[in-house]
């Protein structure tokens, strides 16, 4: 008796608790037919520019020939096409997808199921690598809607729809592995985790929960070696997404709070030397004149704790807590200077108005230099590029633009491959490659070593004979 007593409660407590627990889902079918109808496939086509020689001969570099029948050369264009996605946020055909998706298309074309249709950008914003499209058409569409991603947990359920290298109509799953990923991609950077396969081309695509809301928009991936997923993928999270889209929508550009200050990191010596508990806040490294901040008063080396009733943990969170502030709104500002807590009131500037933004906006602008030894064209990789490409987020390089006829490394490069050493000397900036370059012509050294990633980011040596 005593032992049936026993046994009879222990299956009462394994009962409860298989009660009590949220079940496996048996299949996402369901799911994946209700949603399937508002994830779109999006391709686009780009202009490249490059200018060819009509003579059958080139001369060697560094010959004044050279620049004598530059003239005769003509310019020439080909397409270049990318794939993405997207889901479909209105009745009407609204769009949401990256920013690096659709950056400088000249047509962009959105494929609902077994439709096309050609679309127009409403707005995009390179910093948090959003865009708003609008389908250029009368039919009506299933939308999505969005939920509340702070709600999402890790260890929740996330299921993933989107293009991978073009196979559209795909559906993966997985779990969030992790909140709040900071991985130096933005200033903005809070990204969500996710072990949901993401590859090359779910770009821009949706991240659901199990209630069929978008939580997150896929944006990059961690992927050694050009491997493809390996369960590391990042999405921007809906709620902060949400504020930027309405913004786009509804002024085609996007109004963040402004402040005015650079800052930095209060490091575990820093908090030491300034009496504070613990490493917290942001540590304020300069102000900028007639700033809002400067006209309230804060200084360099004030630390920042708490900016309009909400918590400075870390000096990566008030970017993006000064940034979903309305701009104009008075705010109060809780410093730590010389060991004592003040306050501040102030009114919010806008960002996009202050000359930080404008200084930091024409350096986006990708400009373009000449190697004239090597008679190519190039700009330097950007962070644009190394998402759309899903390049290892420490690369640097030259991206080729523009290839001449004449060039020595005609035929056995492209356009848009990357030049990463020359020598086996890294490149991190334009003037890194003239100056090795240059350096190798003076010599007269008769061979180049150049180490490439080319359009399919295959990692390659190349010999390049030049004298």
């Amino acid at each position: 008796m005593k032992l049936f007593c026993k046994t009879a409660f222990i299956l009462i407590i394994f009962s409860f608790s298989i009660a009590n627990s949220k079940a496996v889902p048996e299949s996402f079918a369901d799911l994946a037919d209700k949603l399937m109808p508002s994830v779109v496939n999006i391709s686009t086509t780009q202009t490249v520019r490059t200018t060819t020689n009509q003579f059958p001969f080139q001369f060697p570099p560094g010959s004044p020939f050279g620049e004598m029948f530059k003239d005769f050369e003509r310019p020439t264009e080909r397409k270049a096409s990318s794939l993405g996605s997207g889901f479909i946020i209105d009745t009407k055909g609204t769009v949401i997808t990256n920013n690096h998706v659709i950056s400088g298309a000249d047509d962009i074309l959105v494929r609902v199921e077994d439709k096309e249709y050609k679309a127009k950008v409403i707005g995009a914003d390179p910093y948090m690598d959003i865009a708003v499209l609008k389908m250029e058409t009368k039919d009506q569409f299933k939308p999505v809607s969005f939920g509340d991603s702070d709600k999402a947990r890790v260890g929740d359920w996330a299921v993933a729809i989107g293009n991978p290298f073009g196979l559209g109509g795909t559906v993966t799953a997985g779990i969030i592995s992790a909140r709040n990923r900071d991985i130096n991609l933005t200033r903005y950077d809070d990204f969500i985790q996710t072990d949901a396969s993401i590859n090359q081309g779910n770009s821009g695509g949706p991240l659901f929960n199990l209630k069929g809301e978008v939580i997150g928009i896929n944006t990059a991936i961690i992927a050694p070696g050009q491997s493809g997923s390996i369960g590391i993928g990042f999405a921007i999270p809906a709620n902060a997404a949400s504020n930027v889209i309405d913004q786009l929508i509804n002024f085609g550009e996007t109004k963040r709070g402004w402040l005015g200050v650079r800052i930095q990191e209060v490091t575990k010596e820093i908090a030491e030397v300034e009496k504070l508990k613990k490493p917290q806040g942001a540590l304020v490294a300069s102000v900028g004149e007639n700033s809002p901040a400067d006209k309230a008063g804060i200084k360099a080396g004030d630390i920042i704790l708490n900016f309009d009733g909400k918590k400075i943990d870390t000096m990566r969170t008030l970017p993006k807590v000064v940034a979903s502030t309305e701009v104009g709104k008075s705010v109060e500002l809780k410093i730590w200077r010389n060991k004592k807590l003040l306050s501040k009131r102030l009114i919010l500037g806008r960002l996009e108005s202050s000359e930080e933004f404008k200084e930091k906006k024409s350096t986006i602008v990708k400009k373009e230099e000449d190697i004239e030894s090597l008679k190519i064209t190039v700009r330097e990789l950007d962070k644009n590029d190394i998402i759309s490409r899903n390049l290892n987020k420490k690369t640097t390089g030259a991206v080729i633009t523009e290839i001449s006829n004449r060039s020595p490394l005609a035929n056995l490069i492209k356009v848009n491959d990357i030049i990463i050493e020359v020598q086996k000397t890294p490149i991190k900036t334009i003037n890194d490659l003239k100056r090795i370059v240059n350096s190798i012509f003076r010599k007269g050294e008769k061979t180049l070593l150049l180490t490439v990633i080319n359009q399919n980011n295959q990692r390659r040596y190349l010999g390049v004979k030049i004298n």
